[in-house]
Formats: C-alpha cells, sequence, structure tokens
C-alpha cells in the first residue's frame, strides 16, 4: 500500500506534492498553523525563509506582493494572540 504524499512543497516549483496547487496549500497551511500554535513569530520567521528561497527559485514568474501574501501574508492575518 502506497502512502499519499504530504502537503510539502516540490522544489523548485513551489507546488505542493500532495495535491499540486500553489504551496503552501491549504493543507499546509493549517498543518503550520498546528505546528507553530504556540510560536506564532517562529512559524513567520520560517515562512520568511522559504519565501526568500522561493523567490530565488521562481524568479520572475510573480511579483514580490504576491510571494508575500502567498507566504506570510495568511499567517500575519492568522495571528494569534
Amino acid at each position: 500500500m502506497s502512502r499519499r504524499p504530504d502537503h510539502l512543497p516540490s522544489r523548485p516549483t513551489w507546488r505542493c506534492r500532495a495535491c499540486g496547487i500553489a504551496w503552501p496549500c491549504s493543507p499546509a497551511k493549517l498543518r503550520l498553523l498546528a505546528e507553530y500554535r504556540d510560536d506564532h513569530p517562529a512559524l513567520l520567521v520560517r515562512l520568511a525563509t522559504l519565501r526568500e528561497e522561493a523567490a530565488v527559485h521562481l524568479g520572475g514568474s510573480g511579483s514580490w506582493a504576491e510571494l508575500v501574501e502567498r507566504f506570510t501574508g495568511w499567517a500575519t492575518a492568522h495571528r494569534q494572540g
């Protein structure tokens, strides 16, 4: 029996390995929010680091504002506290 892939990014396309949409997909966002529920600043640091890596891989295939929203904007909107 084969296991379904986790909702992780496939580099250098930054598509979800499991569902194929732009990462982070909804399941990945939910997992990240749960994983970092007690340390939201650490989540933002991790996402910003991944955003920088994605910017290099994706080159000019999107605007900086789109990358910010895709990688960190959603997490900022879900800030706890």
